[in-house]
């Protein structure tokens, strides 16, 4: 990338736009003007990046002058507003919240699986679910070489998936409880300390919570194939960073746990730690602050001659956030 470009960041206070402003920095993303944009309770803040300081400005109609990509994380109300003004002002709108992620001619992408989505745009796209986005990554090199028939889902999220006031929350009234302190959750639907909620987000008519729904609708989107049969359990677990997923896949074709193991090495932004003699698999503390998705565990599944059981892990702010955007931003300026 020989050119440079003016990006915004909209949402520059909360978890995810600061970890989108360090990867940029962290990435090298060839930047002649960055614009730092939230609420009028965050003005003024002042933000390092590149050895500069740079004050986060209030976000509205006229802040998206001269914007080339424009990177949204604040809020779904937020990108439904101010979304269509970046793409109006000619800038390209990636939203990393869920409004548009379902919507038919938004492309839903995550470079390495389906990148050439993402050159389809027409001013807006959508970045998927944190739990979905490294779902996506370990499926994508089977999915190329067996087809996949069902996926069974079980996640365990990590409270900075909620923001920063969860994470708060979990600090907190851990320590209170430690105490012999009970405090009312105000984040969650139950105490987070030392717990595991089965509910992330709302419960929808079918059951299923809203959030188990964004994945099995979008990992059906992303890899392009309504077909496959998805069901999913998120669970919410008290780890600051990185979730983890339990896939089970049946595949249309067999396929052996070695054969995995060699596609999923080879797939890039995926490394494999799988050495269970040696206790050698990935944990969130192993994911933190890493770019790749990890995967380990990988075994058949005795009860099915085409399944296979896949542990997957990677940082939520990252892959599953704010990396996943800057790479779509890097994908559209590498394919200019």
């Amino acid at each position: 990338m020989s050119k440079e470009f003016h990006v915004a960041v909209v949402g520059a206070s909360g978890v995810v736009g600061k970890e989108m402003i360090s990867i940029l920095e962290q990435r090298n993303f060839p930047i002649h003007t960055l614009t730092l944009l939230a609420s009028e309770r965050s003005a003024g803040q002042v933000v390092s990046f590149k050895g500069q300081a740079t004050s986060i400005k209030v976000l509205d109609e006229n802040s998206f002058e001269g914007v080339d990509f424009a990177l949204f994380s604040a809020g779904g109300s937020i990108s439904e507003k101010f979304a269509p003004i970046a793409k109006a002002a000619g800038a390209v709108a990636i939203d990393n919240t869920s409004f548009f992620r379902m919507h038919d001619g938004i492309p839903l992408v995550v470079p390495e699986v389906n990148g050439e989505a993402a050159l389809a745009h027409d001013g807006i796209i959508a970045n998927p679910n944190c739990s979905t986005a490294q779902l996506v990554m370990a499926l994508k090199p089977i999915y190329d070489a067996v087809g996949i028939e069902r996926l069974v889902i079980s996640t365990y999220q990590s409270v900075s998936g909620a923001g920063k006031d969860a994470i708060l929350e979990l600090e907190n009234h851990s320590r209170y409880l430690l105490k012999g302190q009970n405090e009312d959750p105000q984040q969650f639907s139950h105490p987070i300390p030392f717990n595991v909620i089965p509910q992330i987000d709302v419960f929808e008519e079918n059951g299923y919570t809203k959030e188990e729904m964004k994945m099995i609708n979008e990992t059906k989107k992303i890899m392009g194939d309504d077909s496959i049969k998805v069901t999913a359990t998120a669970v919410r677990v008290p780890v600051f960073i990185g979730h983890s997923e339990a896939v089970n896949i049946q595949t249309k074709k067999p396929l052996s746990a070695d054969e995995a193991r060699q596609l999923l090495t080879a797939f890039p932004g995926v490394t494999v730690q799988d050495d269970p003699a040696n206790k050698d698999y990935p944990t969130p503390r192993d994911c933190s602050g890493k770019d790749d998705v990890l995967v380990g565990r990988i075994r058949q599944d005795i009860s099915n001659p085409n399944g296979l059981e896949l542990w997957v892990v990677a940082d939520n702010l990252r892959k599953g956030a704010a990396l996943n955007t800057v790479q779509i931003a890097e994908y559209l300026a590498n394919n200019a």
